[in-house]
């Protein structure tokens, strides 16, 4: 790695986790019964989780959240999501919530490693069809996921749900820091682009037109990577992080259809 690689990288990794430590609400807040799980990295952390049931489940999905914040700042969300009849899987990575750690590019990915370990299991065990989310830098956790082969008699993903992501580190660091070379040196970390291609289940990608941190441009592109069968669905007036607020109809709807045709 160059020496203007690494400072580039290790400026823009210090603009991209925004971890904060206290839970400020949990599912029971909104009136979703749930459960805290323990979730241990090849590495030897121990990540928090919450597991959210539904009775009538047919799907297990999987939420890796954005960069701010913590699981607690999801608990809306989780409500709306449940309410479709989906049970729900969230975690924190490394150094957020009451996960240990500090969170880190390598961390990152080991952490999404554990976690697609334990939802395999609770999918298998449930005989529930497995579909991952990724929000934001949590799509490239998502991608990360989906794009790994299941191990024998384990379940395999369903479907991949992304939302207002982006290819890697060198795409949205050029577009809110344009300096000449900035994309290709970074465009080998937090990428999704290269894992995108190797997804083999439906996809579903969701972008709000107004998103001005993470452009609609880079989510077509990373899109436009993935292989068939996908979709790809504009939410008109939504932001980055309003998406299921501003274009509400729209975005469920997506969420429905997408779950019906993966049954």
């Amino acid at each position: 790695m160059s020496l203007f690689t690494a400072g580039c990288q290790g400026f823009l990794e210090s603009q991209i986790f925004f971890p904060q430590r206290e839970l400020e609400a949990t599912p029971a807040s909104v009136g979703l019964g749930y459960e805290n799980l323990r979730i241990k990295t090849s590495d030897g952390l121990v990540l928090h989780a919450w597991l959210v049931p539904s009775l009538e489940a047919r799907h297990l999905v999987v939420l890796c959240h954005g960069n701010a914040g913590n699981v607690s700042h999801r608990v809306d969300l989780l409500r709306r999501l449940h309410a479709l009849g989906v049970s729900l899987l969230i975690f924190d990575y490394r150094g957020y919530g009451q996960s240990q750690g500090q969170p880190s590019e390598r961390g990152f990915f080991l952490d999404a490693e554990a976690v697609m370990e334990r939802a395999r299991e609770l999918a298998g065990r449930g005989g529930l069809r497995l579909v991952i989310h990724g929000h934001s830098l949590g799509g490239i956790a998502a991608a990360h996921m989906a794009s790994l082969p299941p191990p024998p008699r384990k379940a395999a993903v369903a479907g991949l749900v992304l939302e207002s992501a982006f290819p890697h580190l060198g795409a949205i660091g050029s577009a809110h820091f344009p300096l000449p070379l900035l994309k290709l040196a970074l465009k080998s970390h937090f990428d999704a682009l290269s894992r995108i291609e190797r997804v083999a289940c439906p996809i579903l990608g969701l972008h709000g037109d107004r998103d001005d941190i993470v452009p609609l441009a880079l989510g077509r592109e990373l899109f436009a990577a993935a292989p068939e069968p996908k979709r790809f669905i504009t939410l008109k007036g939504a932001g980055h992080n309003d998406t299921y607020l501003a274009a509400e109809e729209a975005y469920f709807q997506a969420w429905r259809e997408f779950l019906a045709g993966i049954e």
